[in-house]
């Protein structure tokens, strides 16, 4: 180290000391220093961490390494190695233990003067020192002290030694190995074998070898230029690091004939490697004349299966600080900590952050790994702002059977947690919607129930000219108003929206009781006003206000409207068209908007986006005509669909328009679950009635529309139902076995060789897929699923004579890959 750069190392069993070694050993003992200023003499090390200089010692001159005894006592005996190849034994504070007092200052003496490369502490035996040496061709290269010797032939004694210019001491000379190795040869590098006290792997000039201290006379050894820097792995005593000029060289002893790998490094020679004592398999490099360190991070302990066995390296590289390094030392306990130093002997305490793992578990917890730590992410119950996951919802939604309620369809919503205005006003669509398609299917004989299915959009077409307006009177005021006569058409639009039950009734009395009961006071109240009975309208506001829960402004509110005049130029009508924009509650603001508009001209309820999508529309089925109301469903609808709001439901039903709203509702907000839910109320339909064929499809009772119902569910008796239940109309037939929609498959005769393809017969169960109606969307030709399958296995065209529709080859999912396109 005399006129080199200077080398770091911690103190082994003194977490908060280190010394650095150049022409002299500094002691340094590390505090914190956490938004603080320093002390007066105190060294910054890192923004929480300073050193300070404790004691220097330069009584052994010419030092060319050192090591630290490992033993917890004496706590700062040194080994130092100097260039004639004497071994010193020094401190760097005064020990008053007496039984190690003797060992400071003793000296063991090579027979032949040459400079001591590397210095070795026995980890099993404390009292062993090895020494590497420069090559002498009379004497031996690798020499094993015992610091405790007693020996008298092997000492002589009191005999000077200058330690220092102008300083002389009387010491104690040991010139008498325990043991000589490696004779006519040069030992570069040095490091016992943590698994036996008497195993040492040295770096010779030319190989790598395993000395036996039991026997002396052979050693195991390979031949390598990487003799540098031996040091083994603490967490797998096997694994071996050696280098040469820029490469690292990974050894396995147990298959000593060559490294498992070779890490190149940069064109710069190597300096330093050492292993990390906390952190399995971490080796860190340094090359000369850079402020990088780079770290190889070996994921799995090797094992010599095959000769082209490698474990398995991540790199990367951290830079301490902006200077050149000269040297860095592990920290033996606090994980990942290493202190540099550079040339000019400024240090850096740095720590090395580990690669963040993250893992999703199934019920969507977070954790991630960093070190030896596992954190978890865990939501703050008490901070109801904050959203939760989708993936957290539709958890908890599957828990509460969320969308498996077919019977009470509109009770779907309150499972999702009744949280969500917009499923609360899909499930009472769809419920809506099953409940007339019912009804109409056991009294019209018509086309109706598919209708109900294809929204308000179709149902308003429907009817266009049919419609004419008549004037109705006010309850509870002297003045007529223009109102749409309710045809068929209408009233069903009513009733999807929920203002009035089914039957030929127009009472939205047992709506408003609904209303009143879940303390929707306000929109009940815009209901009855928009029925013209402004009288109900405020007589529930003021039972709004005397409620528990309700909010005394209503009665204000009813105030107000009791004062209403239809005269266009009176101060009332003025007020509440200026005020009412500052209503907090929707409904009490288009209550205003409706009582001080033009008649016809409505614009500031039906585009009042707060105010639920069913309430506007049957707003806009009582007051607009045939030709306005198209345009405005039709322009809502749109809206719905880019929004993606399910409220559009109510407007696209199940058709393509609503796949299309389903779509975008996916796409913001990643529900997957309400999307397969809501789906699951497609069906399969007559063409020539439009009513559904399931029921009869099915050998169970029927319990909602499910994915089965595309298809018929193969009873143990396999029942065949070949027609509509609604008109007996025949189904379509298989275009394979040329036999009725709805035969099972194992009753389809001739069938059994193309069966045996996809073996149609293992299984028995209910609405198999094999007996599902399947058919091509672009030649409208289809059949048995199962037959369906069978063919395009073996063909590219549409099993249809004289059509070259290539079906299956049309989805962009389909994998089947037809026999005849595949080349021998």
């Amino acid at each position: 180290m005399s006129g080199t750069k200077p080398d770091i190392l911690w103190a082994p069993h003194q977490v908060d000391r280190f010394v650095v070694c150049d022409s002299e050993l500094s002691l340094y003992h590390v505090e914190s220093a956490v938004n603080s200023e320093l002390k007066a003499g105190s060294l910054r090390l890192s923004e929480d961490s300073a050193a300070t200089l404790l004691s220097i010692n330069s009584d052994t001159p010419y030092m060319k390494c050192v090591a630290w005894y490992l033993n917890y006592d004496p706590e700062c005996l040194l080994a130092v190695g100097q260039a004639n190849g004497r071994v010193v034994l020094t401190s760097l504070g005064q020990d008053h233990n007496s039984k190690f007092k003797d060992l400071i200052g003793k000296e063991f003496v090579p027979k032949h003067a040459r400079q001591c490369n590397t210095l070795a502490w026995n980890p099993l035996d404390s009292n062993w020192l090895a020494a590497g040496l420069d090559k002498h061709r009379a004497d031996f290269s690798v020499l094993i002290w015992d610091i405790c010797s007693k020996y008298t032939p092997d000492i002589v004694p009191m005999e000077k030694v200058r330690l220092s210019a102008g300083e002389t001491e009387t010491t104690l000379l040991v010139t008498k190995p325990l043991y000589e190795l490696g004779q006519n040869d040069a030992c570069l590098s040095l490091c016992w074998l943590p698994r036996d006290q008497k195993l040492l792997l040295a770096g010779m000039h030319r190989n790598l070898a395993i000395f036996d201290l039991r026997n002396t006379s052979q050693k195991m050894f390979v031949n390598t230029k990487a003799v540098q820097g031996v040091t083994v792995d603490p967490y797998f005593h096997d694994r071996v690091a050696s280098f040469y000029e820029g490469q690292v060289a990974i050894w396995d002893l147990r298959k000593f004939e060559k490294p498992v790998l070779t890490l190149t490094e940069q064109p710069k020679p190597l300096t330093k490697v050492a292993w990390c004592p906390t952190r399995t398999g971490l080796l860190a490099t340094l090359t000369r004349d850079s402020n990088i360190i780079r770290l190889y991070d070996m994921q799995h302990t090797p094992t010599p299966i095959g000769d082209e066995t490698e474990p398995t390296i991540i790199e990367r590289s951290v830079q301490p600080c902006d200077n050149y390094i000269a040297s860095f030392a592990w920290h033996p306990t606090s994980q990942n900590r290493m202190i540099v130093v550079t040339p000019n002997r400024t240090m850096s305490d740095f720590t090395v952050f580990e690669r963040i793992s993250l893992a999703w578990s199934p019920i969507t917890s977070l954790m991630w790994a960093c070190g030896r730590h596992l954190y978890e992410c865990a939501e703050e119950e008490s901070d109801n702002s904050l959203e939760k996951d989708i993936a957290t919802k539709m958890r908890l939604r599957a828990l509460s059977r969320y969308g498996l309620d077919t019977e009470q369809v509109w009770r779907n919503h309150i499972l999702a947690g009744n949280e969500d205005p917009q499923l609360k006003s899909l499930w009472y669509t769809l419920h809506f919607m099953k409940q007339y398609t019912e009804d109409m299917d056991q009294k019209s004989p018509g086309n109706k129930g598919s209708l109900v299915y294809a929204g308000i959009k179709s149902i308003v077409k429907s009817s266009l000219g049919m419609v004419e307006s008549s004037r109705h009177n006010w309850s509870g005021l002297d003045k007529q108003t223009d109102i749409q006569n309710l045809n068929e058409e209408r009233i069903l639009a009513l009733q999807l929206c929920g203002w009035i039950k089914k039957g030929t009734d127009v009472d939205v009395g047992p709506f408003l009781n609904s209303l009143v009961q879940e303390g929707e006071w306000e929109r009940a109240a815009a209901v009855a006003l928009f029925n013209l009975d402004i009288r109900r309208a405020i007589q529930i506001l003021n039972e709004g206000a005397s409620s528990e829960k309700g909010d005394l402004n209503l009665n204000v509110v009813a105030m107000a409207l009791s004062g209403y005049t239809d005269e266009k130029n009176s101060l009332w009508r003025e007020m509440c068209s200026t005020l009412r924009l500052q209503l907090n509650n929707p409904y009490l603001c288009v209550m205003f908007a409706f009582l001080t508009s033009e008649a016809g001209a409505y614009d500031g309820v039906l585009y009042e986006n707060k105010v639920a999508v069913r309430d506007r529309v049957a707003f806009a089925c009582k007051f607009l005509g045939d030709t306005q109301l198209n345009k405005y469903i039709e322009k809502l609808t749109n809206e719905m669909k880019e929004a993606g709001n399910l409220e559009g439901i109510l407007l696209t039903g199940l058709t393509k328009d609503g796949v299309d709203l389903m779509e975008s509702y996916v796409d913001r907000t990643g529900d997957v679950q309400t999307a397969s839910y809501c789906m699951l109320q497609v069906f399969v339909s007559c063409n020539f009635c439009g009513k559904s064929i399931s029921y009869s499809c099915s050998s169970v009772p029927h319990q909602g529309r499910g994915f089965s119902q595309y298809g018929v569910s193969g009873s143990p008796t396999k029942s065949k139902v070949t027609s509509c239940p609604g008109c007996r109309k025949p189904l379509p037939r298989c275009a394979l076995c040329l036999i009725n929609m709805g035969t099972p498959v194992s009753s389809c005769p001739g069938g059994s060789k193309s069966d045996e393809k996809v073996d149609l017969s293992k299984d028995k169960k209910l609405a198999q897929f094999n007996n599902w109606f399947t058919w091509c969307h672009n030649c409208r030709h289809g059949g048995h699923a199962g037959h369906m399958l069978s063919w395009f296995r073996d063909h590219a065209e549409c099993p249809v004579s004289a059509c070259t529709c290539k079906c299956m080859q049309l989805d962009t999912t389909g994998n089947l890959v037809p026999a005849e396109t595949v080349q021998p």
